[in-house]
């Protein structure tokens, strides 16, 4: 079934009462963490200095040297990373049409998949996800979804929408809990997946207020030209466990969380203090837009250009780990940062965004973060990443 969620205007409240709130106990720094609920809406604010938190490296998975020696640890493009039982780190190489099967020490374990349309072969593999007893991969060229073990044996096929081309940013799988995985599909939906199957749930994208634009459209002779806002505040919203919808204005850091279709069941809010625009920041998003108009000075664009936002957004992405985390990205000019909240919106850490590929996402564990990263050969590496908290020892 669909599950119809309200608009984001009806599920954002401005006003949080704190007179009636009860404290959390208290937490390393000067983080105060207060509850309440208004209108049997439980609101939860976040306020000060979030309390320690780091990522420690426990492995780099990737080439030494730039020799070819098709080691294992040598992938060809990597477009998305699991985190399974026993320790197991599972690579989606898509030039290889692999999965790649590591342990935390590094070691190569196993390699299954190649080229193809039979059984466990891949047209183009945009994602993975370890949902239940099963690995969950997702191909979006051939339209299915094919159930593995840990060992790479085969396990069943699920049909979806096929001919779906982007980046595995966008066309991806979900985890959001022990056995729920949610998949991107045509139509701006999340279909729900369990071990055993459809679980029947669907999540529909949610509209936002209306914004001013922020997309430039060039049209020129043999082509159409496309240029993002770098600094545009925008509408973030991602799958949770139980068919809800984690939703938010990227520059109101205020993230509500909708279940049953229309019900507003949380409002995490932080309090941080807007950051300005700057002068070089602005002038470096917008390169190639001019760069483009300096080339094609015969192009319709419209609109002409961008409008230059007084402050920056404060939400850059989303996470729901399936442990119930929610790890949120936050833009800052010292440099962005992961917050990890609990699942009843308690600030646990902020920790600093470690350096990411673009167009790929993070695998977020109950302890740990699995990150993909190209180095100045352009060659990937996988970095396993154990997030701990407390005062470092």
């Amino acid at each position: 079934m669909i599950r119809y969620l309200l608009s984001l205007a009806a599920i954002l409240v401005t006003v949080l009462a704190t007179a009636c709130g009860s404290d959390s106990p208290a937490a390393p720094g000067d983080l105060v963490t207060t509850f309440d609920t208004i209108g049997g809406v439980v609101h939860v604010t976040n306020t000060g200095d979030a309390p320690p938190a780091r990522l420690n490296l426990v492995v780099s998975i990737g080439p030494k040297t730039f020799a070819q020696t098709e080691s294992p640890d040598e992938f060809g493009w990597v477009s998305s990373v699991a985190l399974g039982p026993d320790e197991a780190v599972f690579v989606a190489d898509a030039m290889n049409d692999e999965v790649r099967v590591f342990g935390l020490d590094g070691a190569h374990r196993r390699t299954f998949g190649r080229d193809g349309e039979g059984p466990g072969e891949f047209g183009y593999l945009h994602s993975l996800a370890w949902t239940g007893d099963r690995l969950l991969t997702l191909d979006g060229r051939l339209g299915r979804v094919t159930e593995f073990s840990a060992d790479g044996q085969v396990l069943g096929q699920r049909r979806s929408e096929g001919g779906l081309s982007g980046a595995p940013a966008g066309i991806r799988l979900f985890p959001v809990g022990p056995d729920e995985t949610y998949q991107f599909a045509v139509g701006s939906l999340y279909v729900g997946h369990n071990s055993r199957g459809l679980t029947g749930d669907t999540l529909r994208w949610l509209d936002g207020p209306p914004r001013p634009p922020s997309v430039i459209i060039c049209e020129y002779e043999g082509g159409t030209g496309i240029f993002f806002n770098p600094f545009a505040a925008g509408h973030g919203q991602t799958p949770g466990p139980g068919a809800v919808m984690y939703t938010a204005m990227t520059d109101i850091y205020r993230i509500s969380v909708i279940g049953n279709g229309t019900d507003t069941l949380r409002v995490i809010e932080r309090t941080l203090a807007p950051e300005p625009v700057l002068d070089d920041e602005w002038e470096a998003g917008n390169e190639e837009f001019r760069e483009f108009r300096a080339q094609r000075r015969g192009a319709s664009c419209n609109p002409n250009a961008h409008t230059r936002p007084e402050m920056k957004p404060f939400v850059g992405g989303m996470h729901v780990a399936p442990d119930g985390k929610l790890w949120v990205r936050v833009i800052r000019t010292a440099g962005h940062r992961w917050e990890v909240f609990d699942p009843d919106g308690r600030l646990l850490g902020s920790v600093p965004v470690p350096e990411v590929k673009d167009r790929v996402v993070a695998s977020f564990g109950a302890d740990h973060l699995v990150t993909i990263r190209q180095d100045t050969l352009d060659l990937d590496h996988v970095d396993v990443w154990r997030f701990e908290t407390g005062a470092a020892r």
